[in-house]
């Protein structure tokens, strides 16, 4: 009876019990919210990406008289994009060709810039993160 008492009473080594079981569920919250922000981080390099390219596709290459503006070509508007996206390594971008279109008398270009990231909780893979974004640019006809 007065056994029972004691170990009912005794309260040694319950604050390493309770961080054995807290412990790792916080590192894992703490990986994820760093991977979270791996994913934020792209998302501004995506955005600095875009709107690079699209600075550079509103551009008059060769102004003249007679022929007017030059468009940049759709190779030299993805290499811009490409050039200027950054992000942390895991993930991989893609950069999506320029699409020209029309809207009655006006021309644009759709740009696109996609992310992809596998995730992970330390033990087992999470779902990857798939993240785009697009822009649409009007230029000079």
């Amino acid at each position: 009876m007065r056994l029972s008492r004691h170990i009912a009473t005794d309260e040694t080594g319950v604050a390493a019990i309770e961080t054995a079981f807290a412990l790792p569920i916080l590192i894992v919250m703490i990986w994820m919210f760093v991977q979270l922000a791996q994913v934020y981080r792209a998302l501004a390099g995506m955005q600095q990406g875009l709107g690079e390219g699209a600075r550079y596709a509103t551009l008059c290459l060769t102004p003249t008289a007679a022929a007017g503006c030059s468009r940049p070509s759709t190779d030299s508007i993805k290499q811009k994009i490409n050039d200027s996206v950054y992000g942390i390594a895991p993930g991989t971008f893609t950069v999506s060709d320029p699409v020209l279109g029309t809207s009655g008398t006006g021309k644009y270009y759709d740009l696109k810039v996609a992310y992809s990231q596998p995730t992970t909780l330390l033990l087992f893979d999470a779902p990857t993160v798939n993240v785009s974004r697009t822009k649409r640019v009007w230029v000079a006809g």
